[in-house]
């Protein structure tokens, strides 16, 4: 059953870190099935804090999706992600 990867951006503090994690997010995909859906595209929040962008990335399966973001490239990515903003990320099993 499909899974997704959402991650809602609130703020960037640190914009050099969001630099290197978007040299090695991005790379960290390869080898992993996933299909990008929406990658901060244009937004509208209807309820809720107010967000700088969001990502919506479709895997098979989720375990797919976390042995993704379990992966050491992703790991590696992340830590940066984490020192140069704030995130809210999840993933959710589809309905199919």
């Amino acid at each position: 059953m499909t899974a997704y990867f959402v991650a809602i951006r609130d703020s960037i503090s640190n914009p050099q870190e969001m630099k290197t994690y978007g040299e090695k997010s991005g790379p960290s995909l390869a080898g992993h099935s996933v299909t990008p859906l929406a990658v901060y595209g244009r937004f509208r929040v209807m309820d809720g804090s107010p967000i700088e962008g969001a990502v919506i990335l479709a895997f098979p399966t989720f375990e797919e999706a976390e042995a993704w973001y379990d992966s050491p490239a992703y790991q590696d990515a992340v830590q940066h992600r984490f020192r140069g903003a704030k995130y809210q990320t999840f993933i959710v099993q589809g309905t199919r």
